[in-house]
């Protein structure tokens, strides 16, 4: 698997993350403010229940097509190594190598 497609992966899953921490928080207020009355605050309470609605929609097809793209990656990184598993011992020693290095400098 690329770096990019790696580093990709991780930052959807962390924007899945946030947005699931910013819709729950927005359900904690709404029903933090159950309690006050008026057209006002009833109307704009009603938005913000369809617009949470919504985002909870998007955010599912969004956690869909990133469980998606992670399994093609792992198929994909697991093709890699049975078409090339010298290769793929290679770049893992050599990973190992540099992160031995890097650690070993401290």
């Amino acid at each position: 698997m690329s770096e990019t497609l790696a580093s990709n992966i991780s930052n959807q899953q962390q924007l899945v993350s946030d947005m699931k921490s910013a819709i729950a928080d927005a359900e904690d207020m709404l029903h933090a403010t159950a309690d006050q009355a008026g057209e006002k605050v009833a109307g704009m309470r009603a938005r913000i229940q369809e617009r949470l609605k919504g985002a909870r929609v998007r955010l599912l097809d969004a956690e869909a097509a990133l469980v998606t793209k992670s399994r093609a990656a792992a198929r994909a990184t697991d093709a890699y190594v049975h078409e090339s598993p010298w290769a793929a011992v290679g770049i893992a020693a050599g990973v190992g190598l540099l992160l031995g290095l890097i650690l070993g400098r401290r």
